[in-house]
């Protein structure tokens, strides 16, 4: 039997369709049929070459929900329950070894250095061939934590809570979010939206999103999102939204910054909008993006701030996002704003690389 995957050769260019044979499955592996694979601003990084962890030649795609085709032998999910040919699935994108210093001792899976993902740092020159989501199927190696999904929803509302969701999961969680606090999302993208929608769940009393006028429909989905209101920062200067976040946060200022931008540059306009004893943490970042001077006296250390990185998530993370986007609380059936066939990869990722597109998903 064979598949379809579109292959990324060589940077810059475009994605290539080839058929690859399908592997068979050592005992608890699973293949799965690609239903929908979320095309994440990371693959545009990878794409262009940005991303050090990228092999060539391979197959992106990171974000993905899958019909099971085949099992190996007993395969649970995260609750024990068997899983099955038909059965609708998600799965954490990455694998850890679960031996290592950071996985045993630290208990912190995302930091494993022997971490491999599916879309990011496997190739396809190989068998098992396919090891990304732009394709047909996805062998899904043993060690691979997964849940099966039995509530009705749309496999392409679901994709962007298997990095977007559970990357805002883990930062909210390292911004120490807790009830009654103010938090500023910077960046009103995919995680930026996530993190506002878990901040709220963590008992934010007000959150705030900032944004540019080119993000003006982003901004308007925060709202509807439940957003206190919303920041464009090419319409006001950093003096007059550090005034408007002190006036409504009774001098005190915002206990968290989750900045999605993606770029050092917002932080020295951000940073100092960060409260005493606050956090600033940076989930946006996913490629080497340079340098930045920080005043470590003012905005740092007399206010006892946390500069808190956030790296990737693990399968708890995965979880809490999946569970949120399963409540119907929130809209994000409006973050899926293109959808393409298999074959128009390129298309998807030229639209979320103009930032045309929310969220593009492929339904191969």
């Amino acid at each position: 039997m064979t598949g379809k995957a579109m292959v990324l050769e060589a940077f810059k260019q475009p994605l290539v369709e080839q058929s690859f044979e399908v592997s068979d499955l050592a005992p608890g592996e699973v293949r799965c049929r690609i239903s929908a694979a979320g095309v994440c601003g990371s693959d545009v990084h990878m794409w262009h070459g940005n991303d050090p962890r990228t092999p060539l030649p391979m197959i992106l795609g990171h974000e993905g929900v899958g019909t099971i085709v085949e099992t190996a032998g007993e395969k649970l999910d995260l609750f024990g329950r068997p899983l099955k040919p038909g059965d609708l699935v998600v799965w954490e994108r990455g694998l850890m070894c679960g031996q290592c210093y950071y996985c045993v001792v630290r208990k912190q899976p995302a930091l494993c250095p022997n971490r491999k993902t599916y879309g990011i740092s496997l190739g396809c020159s190989e068998p098992p061939h396919f090891s990304g989501c732009y394709g047909e199927y996805l062998h899904l190696r043993a060690r691979c934590h997964m849940l099966r999904i039995e509530e009705p929803i749309d496999p392409a509302v679901l994709v962007a809570a298997t990095c977007s969701g559970a990357t805002a999961a883990h930062a909210v969680q390292l911004s120490k979010v807790t009830p009654g606090d103010a938090v500023l999302i910077v960046g009103p993208g995919p995680v930026g939206i996530f993190c506002l929608a878990m901040a709220l769940q963590a008992g934010a009393s007000a959150v705030y999103v900032a944004g540019t006028s080119a993000d003006r429909a982003r901004l308007d989905l925060c709202l509807e999102f439940g957003a206190s209101d919303a920041l464009v920062v090419d319409e006001t200067t950093a003096e007059e939204r550090a005034a408007f976040l002190r006036e409504r946060t009774h001098g005190v200022g915002v206990n968290a910054v989750i900045d999605c931008t993606g770029t050092p540059r917002s932080i020295p306009d951000n940073l100092p909008l960060v409260a005493p004893y606050g956090t600033y943490s940076i989930p946006g970042i996913a490629t080497p993006v340079g340098e930045l001077p920080i005043a470590l006296f003012e905005h740092l250390a007399r206010k006892n701030v946390n500069l808190q990185g956030v790296w990737v998530s693990d399968t708890a993370h995965l979880y809490q996002s999946i569970r949120l986007v399963l409540t119907g609380r929130y809209p994000f059936e409006k973050l899926v704003t293109h959808r393409f066939p298999l074959a128009q990869a390129d298309e998807a990722l030229r639209v979320m690389e103009s930032k045309a597109a929310i969220k593009a998903v492929l339904l191969p």
